[in-house]
């Protein structure tokens, strides 16, 4: 029997008995919610440049932090097309849980 079969056998018969343990499955949050674990750092600051597209038709969407599963990293701003002339965009942010984690509300049209 090889070394590297047995240490397969031994991490697979390791992880069978962990699942086996209650308490230790660690749950998913619900499908497209992120959660963090940590407190976002402040926004960057941007300098946002002059449409090409009317303001009527465009607009700007900040930058914001990514949770990636470990860290943050940063999203510029940029762009985006209003889904009709009367469109209200209400940008996304990160709301502190009373369990001290963060989860991100997307951003939306009103």
């Amino acid at each position: 029997m090889s070394a590297s079969f047995s240490r397969a056998a031994a991490l697979a018969v390791l992880l069978a008995a962990t699942a086996l343990v209650p308490g230790c499955i660690v749950q998913e949050p619900p499908r497209g919610e992120i959660i963090a674990t940590a407190p976002p750092p402040p926004p960057r600051v941007e300098v946002v440049p002059e449409p090409v597209r009317p303001r009527e038709v465009v607009v700007w969407e900040p930058g914001r932090w990514h949770w990636n599963g470990r860290e943050y990293a940063w999203v510029a701003g940029h762009y985006i097309e209003r889904p009709h002339r009367d469109a209200a965009y209400v940008a996304g942010h990160w709301d502190e849980r009373p369990d001290g984690r963060w989860a991100w509300v997307p951003p939306h049209w009103r």
